[in-house]
């Protein structure tokens, strides 16, 4: 498998490889989603989760009302452990692209993690 794949890629329209499964773990180990139900794949956002999101301009209230399934752990091919899907993990990975944090790779599904979503995804993911 291409290492760029691994390490970065949208998964249809979330974000997926290396970087989704650590970011969607570490905002399960913040308290931000939490999983609500027996198999562990839909999750749901705590308000904690809701300011946090809120701080990098997602509104979690709108996505609630979204035609499609608001948030899961989707199965990474390549790393074996879940990464944040639904209406949520969509809006996460416009709004990094969107900032700039990432950059997607010309005619493949890869992205790259610029310098500013290093920065940035460090300083989000650890603020109080």
């Amino acid at each position: 498998m291409p290492e760029n794949l691994r390490a970065a890629r949208l998964c249809h329209d979330h974000l997926a490889g290396q970087l989704g499964t650590d970011v969607s773990a570490r905002l399960l180990e913040r308290g931000w989603i939490v999983r609500h139900d027996d198999a562990h794949t839909a999750y749901d956002v705590t308000a904690a989760g809701e300011r946090a999101f809120a701080v990098i301009g997602i509104d979690v209230t709108a996505l609630r009302g979204a035609r499609r399934r608001f948030a899961y752990g989707c199965m990474d091919w390549s790393e074996r452990r879940p990464h944040l899907a639904g209406a949520l993990g969509a809006a996460l990975a416009e709004r990094c692209l969107a900032l700039g944090w990432l950059a997607r790779q010309k005619h493949s599904r890869a992205l790259t993690l610029t310098d500013a979503g290093v920065a940035g995804l460090r300083a989000w993911l650890v603020s109080e």
